[in-house]
C-alpha cells in the first residue's frame, strides 16, 4: 500500500484528505506540530529538519494541511526535496503561494492545491482550451456563506500582516498593493444562483496560480457579498457547509469561454483535489516538472473529471 504523510492531519482539512486517502486504498501517515494529537502517528516540528526526515521515510508524498503555510510550507517542502518525493499543498495564503513559486525544486511540489487556486487554475485552463493567451481573466466565487476554520483566520492574519494591512490585485501583468476599498458588483452566476452581489477584487490565490502558467495580463477574483461578510465576522466554523459555483470566464479578442463548477462544502472538496494530485504525480500523469500549478502540471479537463462526484462540472 501506498503511504501519504499528511501534515496536519489533525486538522479539519487534513482530517478531510486523511479520509479521502483512505477512501482510494493509500496508507495515511499522520503528523504534524502536536504529538498530543498524534497517537500513533509521526509528530514533526517545522523548526527541527531530522524530525521532519524521519517523518517523511518511506512515504512516497507529502500533502501539508498545515497553516499558517508562511510557517510551516519552506521547511516541509525542504523535507520533501530532501527525501526526494512529491508535494502538495492547499495553501490560500498568497504570499506563501508567491514564496513557494520562487523556489527551485527537483521533486514535484504543486501549491495552492485546494478549492481556492487549484481549482479555479484548472477550470480557467480548461475554459482556455486552445486558445494560447487571453485579455483577462475572471474567477467568481458564488458561495452562500462562508464558515471559516481556526486555521482559515490564522492565515488571513498573517497573510494581511505580510502585506501590511493592503490588499492585491493582478493586473497589467503584475501584482498591485492598493489601499482603496473593495468594488461592490453584481455577478451573473449560472442558474439557478442568477445575478448576486458581490465584492470585486476580493483577491484570492488564483491570481498567483492562473498567471504562473497562463499568458493574461488580468486576473480577477469576485466573492459573494454574504460569504465576505460571514468571513469577516471571524467566527470560527460551526453549522451547515457552503454551497458554491466557481464560475469562470476567459475573454480574448472579443470572445468569451465560462465554465462553472457546482458543489458542497470548500473544505471537504479539498481533499479530492489534492489527493486526486498526488494520485496523478505518482502515476505519472503530469505535464511539468518542480514548482507547478494544478492547471500546468495536469489535463485540466481530464482531473475536472475525475472530481465527480464531489464536483459538478459545466
Amino acid at each position: 500500500m501506498t503511504s501519504v504523510l499528511v501534515y496536519g492531519a489533525y486538522g479539519h482539512t487534513g482530517r478531510f484528505v486523511v479520509a479521502e486517502l483512505r477512501e482510494r486504498g493509500f496508507e495515511p501517515i499522520l503528523s504534524g506540530r502536536d504529538a498530543a494529537r498524534l497517537p500513533g502517528g509521526r509528530p514533526a516540528s517545522v523548526d527541527d529538519p531530522a524530525s521532519l526526515d524521519r517523518a517523511l521515510e518511506g512515504v512516497a508524498a507529502v500533502i501539508n494541511t498545515a497553516g499558517p503555510f508562511a510557517e510551516t510550507a519552506a521547511p516541509v517542502i525542504e523535507a520533501a526535496q530532501r527525501a526526494g518525493v512529491p508535494y502538495v499543498d492547499v495553501a490560500a495564503e498568497l504570499e506563501a503561494n508567491l514564496d513557494t513559486f520562487a523556489r527551485a525544486a527537483d521533486s514535484v511540489v504543486v501549491p495552492a492545491m485546494a478549492f481556492f487556486g487549484g481549482l479555479g487554475d484548472l477550470l480557467a485552463t480548461a475554459a482556455m482550451g486552445d486558445w494560447t493567451s487571453a485579455d483577462e481573466i475572471h474567477v467568481a466565487y458564488g458561495l452562500s456563506g462562508w464558515h471559516p476554520t481556526a486555521g482559515t483566520l490564522a492565515a488571513g492574519r498573517v497573510s494581511r500582516s505580510r502585506r501590511g494591512d493592503r490588499r492585491i490585485r493582478f493586473a497589467g501583468g503584475r501584482l498591485e498593493y492598493v489601499d482603496d476599498a473593495l468594488p461592490k458588483l453584481s455577478w451573473p452566476f449560472p442558474e439557478p444562483l442568477g445575478a448576486q452581489p458581490v465584492l470585486g477584487e476580493f483577491t484570492m490565490a488564483d491570481v498567483i496560480t492562473i498567471p504562473s502558467h497562463l499568458d493574461v495580463p488580468s486576473v480577477t477574483t469576485y466573492m459573494t457579498s454574504v460569504a465576505a461578510a460571514c468571513l469577516s465576522a471571524a467566527q470560527e466554523r460551526a453549522g451547515s457547509p457552503e454551497t458554491f459555483v466557481v464560475d469562470v470566464v476567459v475573454r480574448s479578442g472579443g470572445e468569451e469561454r465560462r465554465l462553472a463548477a457546482r458543489g458542497q462544502d470548500i473544505y471537504a472538496v479539498t481533499a479530492p483535489l489534492a489527493v486526486e494530485a498526488v494520485e496523478r504525480i505518482l502515476t505519472g500523469r503530469v505535464r511539468a516538472k518542480g514548482v507547478a500549478s494544478a492547471g500546468e502540471l495536469f489535463d485540466a479537463p481530464d482531473f475536472l473529471r475525475a472530481l465527480a462526484p464531489h464536483v459538478t462540472i459545466g
